[in-house]
């Protein structure tokens, strides 16, 4: 098979694991800044709300079930979004641009890395510190890039800011929304590349 626009041959599989190292490293890093944050200076248990919730645990099937729940109802509706709109086909394509190409186990990579990290720092380490409010717009300021067809990225990730934001608080852990944002992530990163993979309509 010919390569394409003259690309050296591994070229893609080269930038691929490129942005999956760069991701993991970065990642890495947000979680070892949010654990010295909280619990080094802090001396606060890293996965809990506050010490009382960690008095009373995780429900494994409870907080787990409510972030399956949500990460689904989530992929769900964005891919309505972007299935069934212009702006969603807008972003979905720019995200897709960026990305690349993306295999099923680096997406998935990827995925729990992004939803470790992120909410590790922004829920686990940031939230108690800040409040709900602050914790989330930041969220969304972190996620804005300064092009028109990335816009409703920004909003989405603001909206999911608070949305996890909230998960944390109402079921005292990161558990809760941990696993929405891997839902989220998992899902939705290999459809965006499939879907408009170079070459397709």
């Amino acid at each position: 098979m010919e390569r394409e626009q003259g690309q050296p041959e591994g070229s893609g599989s080269d930038s691929e694991s490129r942005l999956v190292r760069i991701s993991l490293l970065f990642y890495g890093a947000m979680m070892a800044v949010a654990l010295v944050w909280r619990v080094g200076f802090y001396g606060e248990p890293m996965f809990f709300a506050s010490t009382e919730a960690a008095g009373q645990g995780v429900s494994i099937g409870r907080d787990g079930g409510i972030g399956l729940g949500v990460g689904l109802i989530t992929v769900a509706l964005s891919r309505l979004w972007t299935e069934h709109s212009a702006s969603g086909d807008r972003m979905g394509r720019a995200m897709a641009e960026a990305l690349g190409p993306l295999s099923g186990p680096h997406a998935i990579l990827l995925a729990l890395a992004s939803s470790l990290g992120e909410e590790l720092f922004f829920r686990g380490a940031l939230q108690p510190r800040v409040g709900w409010a602050v914790a989330s717009l930041l969220f969304g300021a972190v996620h804005f890039v300064p092009r028109r067809d990335m816009l409703p990225w920004t909003g989405f990730a603001l909206l999911m800011g608070g949305v996890l934001g909230g998960l944390y608080q109402w079921t005292g852990n990161l558990l809760a929304p941990i696993v929405a944002h891997a839902a989220i992530n998992g899902l939705n990163l290999p459809f965006l590349v499939n879907r408009y993979r170079v070459g397709s309509d």
